[in-house]
């Protein structure tokens, strides 16, 4: 039911906020469906409560990455610099970051791991800091995890979440001493004795490495910067001839192409990753090389009996995960299209089809999609980045995930903070062209049965129609999740007393999540919500903003009770 009412409409002497109307008021309601009245404002309200647009029904309860790098152009000269840099984004200067809704990892490594770094970094827009736990150790993540907190404790209207990547059963080559090129043509071998480096032989970490690989098969290094194809093999030796040369370092990761190890996808090294995110509080796990639905399982019973709310990102990277992409992603809590190693394991031609596919899953399932790996590879080394990189991003984007991520580009690159500059502006550019208010939203599953769903979806539209942003209170995150699949032209403002809560939301497409301790008086909460906003110079006088009030757990409302209003700010 909608109604559009008139901003002269004046409230009945005596009617409350909702003014429940009887099956005999109009027989049409079988549910028991209110309207939401309006109310004079308030001497200190700063809205006015003309309800443009109002829905409200009642209804049966529903199951609703250690120093900079010395020479790096990105380096901060003192501390004032930093505070002054985020004066600028503060006081409106670039409000444009504000506006952006696809969100930005970052993996933080040598390049961005001091304190002003990572400050700067979270002030030029990343949205999650990632811990790579292929490279460090605790001592260095550990330091990473309390900058981020620091940086958290110093605002209610910012925050960058923390994911744990987990290493994985990655196959890698032994250590040499210095670089063996290889050439076409050569004879090369991989031996599964430990501490091997010759001229012609160098040594695997992976016992079953001889039993996993067939003659004919093609090895690829680095994924695919050289390749070697299997001639022979004996007990202990695999014999290659190289198809295309390069250099041969230290530790290179190795795929088979079309295969994968037969390694369990959480090795004993995952585990202790994974307790140290536990005793640390993480947001996110990436999981690594995930085949089947078992691994997320066995994950989520761990967590729960350590009595830990970390989601669990699964990482789309190995040939074995495609057949049971399904029912990973139902039992996971979002998904990261890893496409360094899925290029590896796949005809790369496959890479692009299977990035639009995840993502598309992702968005029927209501779960956050991140695309990852090469998106600005060039800038690793280069202050400006190829125009098919900007391009890649652009298509990520306009595919719907809800972030993009950056890797050696900010562990390790020269340019870390221009990355994500780059990256920010060519999202924000590509989002401006996006036909939100055009059409109505993807409705996914909007039944009655899920009346979160149905609520989510006519606010999406509502707001697309009069663009306006929406404003969720929320303790679960629910509603602004679902909100947030449905993808609205404006920002999803959640507020929310719960700082899990806060950091989980942040990773949500379109999410500006913001922490507020909620009052007994729901319009206090609002009005408090309305000035804080207005004072961020995220809301102007005279606009109009859409407000939720439905999910699993009810805020100032009957259990049974959902609405949507439209409101008017005012100074």
């Amino acid at each position: 039911m909608s109604t559009f009412r008139s901003p002269s409409f004046t409230k009945p002497h005596g009617s409350s906020l909702l003014h429940p109307l009887s099956s005999s008021d109009n027989p049409g309601l079988g549910l028991g469906s209110s309207h939401l009245l309006p109310s004079p404002r308030g001497p200190s309200s700063p809205l006015t409560r003309r309800p443009l647009v109002v829905k409200s029904v009642r209804i049966a309860p529903g199951n609703e990455r250690e120093t900079p790098v010395s020479n790096s152009p990105d380096n901060l000269n003192s501390l004032l610099e930093l505070h002054s840099f985020s004066r600028e984004l503060s006081d409106g200067r670039c409000n444009l970051l504000e506006l952006r809704k696809t969100k930005i990892v970052c993996t933080i490594g040598p390049s961005t791991s001091s304190r002003k770094m990572i400050w700067k970094l979270a002030e030029s827009g990343m949205n999650v800091a990632r811990l790579n736990m292929s490279h460090g150790d605790h001592a260095s993540h550990q330091k990473t995890i309390d900058l981020v907190k620091e940086y958290n404790s110093h605002f209610n209207d910012k925050v960058v979440a923390i994911m744990l990547d987990t290493k994985g059963p990655e196959v890698r080559s032994g250590d040499v001493p210095r670089p063996i090129l290889l050439q076409e043509g050569q004879e090369f071998n991989f031996t599964v004795k430990r501490g091997v480096s010759t001229e012609d032989t160098i040594s695997v970490n992976y016992d079953d490495f001889i039993n996993d690989v067939e003659v004919g098969d093609m090895l690829l290094v680095d994924g695919g910067m050289m390749s070697l194809a299997v001639k022979a093999k004996t007990t202990d030796v695999v014999k290659c001839v190289v198809v295309d040369g390069g250099e041969l370092k230290s530790r290179r990761h190795l795929n088979v192409r079309g295969k994968s190890a037969t390694l369990p996808s959480i090795t004993d090294k995952d585990w202790e990753d994974i307790k140290f995110g536990v005793d640390n509080q993480v947001d996110f796990y990436a999981v690594s090389f995930v085949k089947d639905a078992k691994v997320v399982h066995e994950l989520k019973d761990y967590l729960k009996k350590s009595n830990a709310d970390i989601h669990v990102i699964v990482k789309i990277e190995s040939a074995d995960s495609i057949p049971n992409l399904h029912s990973i992603i139902s039992a996971s809590d979002g998904a990261m299209v890893a496409r360094g190693d899925l290029g590896a394991e796949l005809p790369i031609e496959e890479v692009p089809l299977l990035q639009e596919d995840i993502i598309k899953r992702c968005r029927s399932m209501q779960k956050p999609v991140i695309v990852a790996t090469n998106m600005l590879e060039s800038m690793i080394d280069h202050p400006t980045p190829t125009r098919a990189e900007v391009s890649d991003i652009a298509i990520a984007v306009r595919e719907g995930a809800d972030a993009i991520m950056l890797s050696g580009e900010t562990a390790h690159g020269k340019y870390p903070l221009k990355a994500v500059k780059v990256m920010h502006t060519v999202a924000l550019r590509t989002e401006s062209t996006l036909p939100y208010a055009t059409s109505p939203p993807v409705q996914f599953a909007a039944y009655k049965s899920h009346m979160g769903e149905m609520f989510a979806f006519h606010a999406t539209t509502m707001a697309n129609t009069l663009s306006t942003p929406i404003i969720v209170f929320t303790r679960t995150g629910s509603m602004a999740i679902l909100l947030s699949h449905y993808r609205p032209s404006s920002t999803i403002f959640a507020f929310t007393n719960d700082e899990r809560i806060k950091q989980r939301l942040i990773l949500y497409h379109g999410v500006r999540p913001i922490s507020m301790q909620f009052s007994d008086d729901a319009e206090e909460t609002f009005s408090r919500a309305l000035k804080l906003l207005v004072s961020q110079g995220l809301l102007k006088e005279g606009e109009h903003v859409t407000l939720v009030q439905s999910g699993a757990q009810p805020i100032w409302r009957q259990e049974s009770t959902h609405h949507i209003q439209v409101r008017e700010v005012q100074a």
